[in-house]
């Protein structure tokens, strides 16, 4: 098994209803900020030299969250600017359903070090039986 780990820091992360606020305000808010926040983590990911992945990982995201002001499910919007920003530095070749096998949600409070950890988890491929 490999894995790589993306490191997002400090997190700045949306909540669903600040996406639902923005595109309410004006058509093209929230794709103005998802192409920002996109392209800060396709370079991320080129600064702290993740590889693209051979095959399928599992994709294990975690929040860590100065406080519980954001839910856990207004959250996971994130996701979506975080495996389009891996697609756009090759580290994904798509963000298709066959190109990861799983994708997991893990949060944890952390006063002193917000941050958003992105695990890639490759599992080797298991040896067909003849």
């Amino acid at each position: 098994m490999t894995t790589q780990i993306l490191i997002i820091e400090p997190s700045d992360p949306l909540s669903l209803n600040e996406v639902i606020a923005a595109a309410k305000r004006h058509w093209s808010a929230y794709a103005k900020d998802k192409k920002q926040r996109t392209e800060g983590v396709a370079l991320l990911s080129r600064v702290q030299k993740l590889k693209p992945v051979k095959s399928p990982p599992v994709v294990r995201i975690w929040f860590f969250q100065r406080a519980k002001r954001i839910e856990k499910d207004n959250l996971l919007v994130n996701s979506k600017h975080i495996l389009d920003g891996l697609v756009l530095a090759g580290v994904l070749t798509d963000d298709r359903w066959d190109n990861y096998t799983d994708l997991e949600f893990r949060f944890r409070i952390d006063k002193k070090r917000p941050r958003i950890e992105v695990e890639l988890i490759v599992q080797p491929l298991k040896e067909a039986r003849i």
